[in-house]
């Protein structure tokens, strides 16, 4: 099937009578290809409602709510019985407790197929952002985007590909340079610029003092935390420094071992080696360069009795170790 059938197949899952909930768990790439969807389904459809699941706190994400305007609307406010048709874009149905309430009639992501459950589904994970099929889904269809989606979907491919530098394709750069002549670059300049919170600059501090280097790679255990995104500032930062290969940083939100992982795209990929390592745990996977596991403490908790901040701390760095060798090559 070409990209213009998967497109009309696509479409043809509506009609005049469809409320359509785009459920995404929010960061800019989820939010510029739910920005398209609600823009491919205009008129097509009788409703439109993006609702994300996870808390926003990153002041770049915050910025580029601000700026472009997708009408988020937390899940939790959302009347479920109110819609028929479910589409799930730039993550999976396995991905995250919060997307397992819904059957989805549609699935557009470009992260490796784990759950092949909806009517239609668009995989692509030679494409380094879901923004990019979604500006191939607009241009197929002859729709100029609007000045702030366009800047969205700028602002999708340049972060989920780190301005090209990581599991990025040809195609991400042609969809760049396409919507470039339409966004409004100023909205993607105040967003880029949204980068660090004073709150985040002080975990940060934290994590710099705290860290452990061992075999090229950084870990940094931080205990009880307010803000998972804080965990992605400090482990790209990590990234940056000279001879370090991988970042693993992690930290308790709610009832969850959130973990998350970078590495230089030299090595074994981060998406595996989380799989590997935390699958039995709770979810765990990602891209060749990030990753991401959300844990249940309480199977963590049968491997070892404690779960304080040095006992876990020092069990991820032994599952890491268990999974991929003493040096990860």
């Amino acid at each position: 099937m070409n990209n213009r059938e998967k497109l009309n197949r696509f479409l043809s899952l509506f009609n005049g009578s469809s409320k359509v909930l785009i459920v995404i768990n929010a960061d800019p790439d989820a939010i510029a290809s739910a920005m398209a969807v609600k823009r491919l389904l205009w008129r097509k459809v009788s409703e439109v409602a993006i609702a994300h699941f996870n808390k926003i706190s990153r002041p770049d994400n915050l910025a580029m709510i601000e700026y472009t305007e997708p009408g988020l609307v937390a899940l939790d406010d959302i009347v479920k019985k109110e819609f028929n048709s479910f589409v799930v874009v730039d993550s999976q149905p396995d991905h995250n407790e919060h997307f397992a309430q819904f059957s989805y009639d549609a699935i557009i992501d470009h992260h490796p197929l784990t759950c092949d459950t909806a009517t239609y589904a668009d995989i692509r994970t030679d494409y380094g952002a879901c923004s990019t099929i979604m500006t191939q889904y607009l241009k197929l269809k002859k729709i100029k985007p609007s000045s702030k989606l366009a800047a969205a979907l700028m602002l999708g491919i340049k972060t989920d590909t780190s301005d090209f530098t990581r599991q990025s394709s040809l195609k991400d750069i042609k969809a760049f340079q396409y919507l470039y002549q339409f966004a409004d670059n100023n909205i993607v300049t105040k967003v880029e610029r949204a980068a660090l919170t004073q709150e985040d600059l002080n975990f940060l501090g934290s994590a710099i003092k705290q860290r452990k280097v061992i075999n090229n790679r950084v870990f940094f255990h931080a205990g009880n935390i307010t803000k998972p995104d804080e965990l992605v500032v400090v482990a790209d930062f990590f990234l940056t420094l000279a001879r370090i290969n991988w970042s693993v940083i992690s930290g308790i939100y709610g009832k969850k071992l959130i973990i998350v992982i970078r590495n230089d795209g030299l090595r074994k990929g981060a998406g595996n080696t989380a799989k590997e390592a935390f699958s039995m745990y709770g979810s765990a996977g990602g891209h060749k360069t990030m990753a991401r596991a959300e844990l249940d403490l309480k199977l963590i908790r049968r491997e070892i009795k404690a779960v304080n901040k040095k006992a876990l701390g020092d069990w991820i760095i032994s599952v890491i170790d268990r999974t991929a060798g003493k040096k990860i090559v």
